[in-house]
């Protein structure tokens, strides 16, 4: 692999602000708003004609990439992406999904930030011995806290099994603690980000009733049965359901080196090299997909000027609310159907530090995830270096979405406020809570930080159908099912088709789409 290929197939560097950049989004920007094609020229044609043409670069998209030429080893592929490396989503870390009943209620935490942001001064508890006690919390919410973990009641007596999962079913999780359980607000207040990691938003959008499936406080007393999931709870929570390993579904390196094995074996040398079997094409959005008589013609603008490719057939392996503005032909309830598809905004940071072995040995250094209550990043997360004298790095990771709105609405208004946040702002917010979490230790902010790499991702998480928010979900019709129709030589793939923000759900997505255009 040459060190051009070798880069953009590798993770960012320790310095730098990446994930969905304005660079990035210009472009699917511009035709959102219609001025794209106000300035450009038609395409000019390549000559190029493709087998299979792949929109998007990321997990579902590679994998659709290999799942073709592993059917048809002779096939030339080539795959478009508007970032300036490979990898899409599976190019952050990855924060590990909750899949076992166990430790819900602290959120795989090792200790709590009780912030200033909620409870006016900063408070660092352990996860250890009688923790509830030390919480600078009114003493009424230690008691209602310990009943929610230890020993709760049946909150909804006279009701049947399917009638207390129902009304969970109709319920946030804040609600239920506030409205059903009658907690006193402090609880509410320091449980509320416990499902920022796995969800990106906190407990009030989080479902009551996936909150029970995920072994969160207060439901014990309800009587339920806790040997098979819910059919209302949401499809993650039903797929991992008795999952004791919460890393299951996690690949040592993330996502990402699942994606760096399959490009490394596509294309072994430089990305886009003409004849290859596979090339990659970055820094390349895609600005329209035409279906036509003989082949499917798919236009990108590479920084100059639109061109132009033919292909027998296509996957959209990208965001499904871009796909209206890609194929404008598409029938009306289709294209509405795609819109639906409103991603959840993430933010993900490395800070590498310097001199871990000065101030790591103190307590902190079994301290390897912080949960905060209420400040900007609600996860810390402590990787200590494997041999003495290395840098450490330190993870965190935000969620944007207003969660008071819901997880649709909220991620719109969460990913708005994100775009117009600078970036100083976010530097200034990690450089503040590192301080306050490792200072003690003799942190120094100033001297101790050597780089930071935030990972900005306004469309992060791709929707999942959940309760209370989505009424037609069990029972069905999905705007899902209508929004990845196949389109003549058009497929749909992609984590928004399943729709659900897990690695095998792209991976899925992406062997549907293939098969659709093969059978």
């Amino acid at each position: 692999m040459t060190e051009t290929a070798r880069k953009a197939a590798t993770p960012p560097g320790p310095t730098g602000f990446l994930g969905g950049s304005p660079a990035a989004l210009a472009v699917p920007h511009a035709l959102r708003d219609g001025r794209f094609w106000q300035y450009a020229d038609p395409p000019e044609p390549t000559g190029e004609i493709y087998d299979l043409v792949v929109v998007g670069g990321g997990l579902s998209g590679v994998s659709a990439a290999d799942e073709w030429l592993r059917r048809d080893p002779g096939a030339h592929v080539l795959v478009l992406d508007n970032h300036d490396e490979i990898g899409g989503q599976a190019r952050r870390a990855v924060f590990h999904r909750q899949s076992g009943r166990a430790h819900a209620d602290t959120g795989l935490a090792d200790a709590v930030m009780c912030d200033a942001e909620t409870f006016g001064a900063d408070t660092l508890v352990r996860l250890t011995g009688d923790w509830v006690a030390r919480l600078p919390i009114a003493e009424q919410a230690r008691a209602d806290l310990r009943l929610l973990r230890d020993d709760p009641p049946d909150w909804l007596p006279g009701l049947p099994a399917e009638g207390k999962q129902e009304r969970l079913a109709g319920l946030t999780y804040s609600a239920f603690l506030l409205e059903v359980c009658g907690a006193h607000p402090d609880v509410e207040r320091f449980l509320r980000t416990v499902p920022g990691p796995e969800w990106g938003y906190d407990t009030r959008a989080l479902g009551a009733i996936d909150a029970w499936g995920t072994g969160y406080p207060g439901f014990a007393g309800l009587g339920l049965d806790a040997d098979k999931p819910s059919r209302f709870n949401s499809p993650t929570v039903k797929k991992q359901w008795g999952i004791a390993d919460p890393d299951v579904y996690h690949f040592p390196e993330g996502n990402q080196g699942l994606v760096r094995t399959m490009v490394r074996r596509l294309a072994p040398g430089a990305l886009d090299q003409p004849g290859a079997r596979a090339r990659f094409r970055l820094s390349s959005p895609v600005v329209s997909v035409r279906d036509g008589d003989a082949a499917a013609t798919v236009a990108y603008f590479d920084g100059h000027q639109v061109m132009s490719v033919e292909a027998r057939s296509v996957i959209l392996a990208c965001w499904s609310a871009v796909i209206p503005y890609l194929v404008p032909d598409l029938p009306h309830d289709q294209r509405q159907a795609l819109r639906a598809a409103v991603r959840v905004p993430l933010l993900h940071a490395t800070v590498r530090v310097r001199g871990w072995d000065a101030w790591g040995r103190t307590a902190v250094r079994e301290l390897r995830r912080v949960r905060w209550t209420g400040a900007y990043w609600c996860l810390t997360e402590l990787d200590v270096p494997s041999r003495p004298g290395r840098p450490a790095a330190v993870h965190l990771l935000a969620t944007p979405c207003r969660s008071e709105l819901g997880p649709v609405e909220g991620a719109a208004e969460g990913r708005r406020e994100l775009i117009e946040t600078p970036y100083d702002r976010l530097e200034h917010t990690i450089r503040d809570q590192l301080t306050r979490l490792l200072g003690p230790t003799g942190f120094d902010p100033a001297g101790d930080i050597e780089a930071i790499t935030i990972n900005r991702w306004g469309h992060g998480n791709a929707p999942e159908y959940c309760r209370p928010w989505h009424p037609f979900y069990p029972d069905g019709p999905f705007p899902a099912d209508v929004a990845r129709r196949r389109f003549g030589r058009i497929a749909i793939a992609g984590s928004d088709a399943v729709p659900a923000a897990r690695a095998d759900a792209a991976v899925t997505a992406a062997f549907r789409a293939v098969e659709e255009l093969t059978r």
